[in-house]
């Protein structure tokens, strides 16, 4: 993402903060940036990583998954479950209310593409799952997949 567009992300995840009387913290901004700079998913120990080499500061693990889940809690970021990895949400300077995301995951580069699932197919999972005696816990869907590039 460049960097004009990284701005602009981070000023409306700045405003949805405020919005949702949350505080958007330095540190919290930093991860999200870290989190929509890169191509590819990220996991916490990755974050810390990064965070030292573009901020000089050591940050723990355990600080980065408080802060990661802040972003989760707030349609910041998603958490691959599969991966346990996290990705910025693809629609946070929107100004619209969005379906349910399905990630499509390449096998290959490990690129995360965020899509909608309609909202028939997840009333349908959510059936699904009822008629067989569970509950769903979540929506979101994983699918590996390769990229056109990593097909090519």
């Amino acid at each position: 993402m460049k960097q004009t567009q990284v701005n602009q992300v981070m000023q409306r995840a700045s405003e949805r903060c405020s919005e949702n009387g949350v505080r958007f913290t330095e540190k919290r901004q930093s991860i999200l940036r870290l989190l929509l700079k890169s191509p590819a998913p990220l996991s916490a120990y990755e974050i810390v990583d990064l965070y030292r080499e573009e901020t000089g500061e050591t940050i723990q693990g355990m600080s980065v998954y408080r802060m990661v889940d802040f972003l989760v809690e707030n349609a910041l970021a998603h958490k691959l479950v599969s991966a346990n990895k996290f990705v910025a949400c693809s629609h946070i300077a929107c100004h619209h209310e969005h379906e349910t995301p399905q990630f499509l995951i390449c096998e290959g580069c490990g690129a995360v593409k965020e899509i909608a699932v309609k909202g028939e197919v997840v009333k349908t999972l959510r059936k699904g799952a009822a008629d067989a005696g569970w509950q769903l816990l979540s929506p979101a869907l994983e699918l590996p997949c390769l990229c056109d590039r990593c097909a090519a």
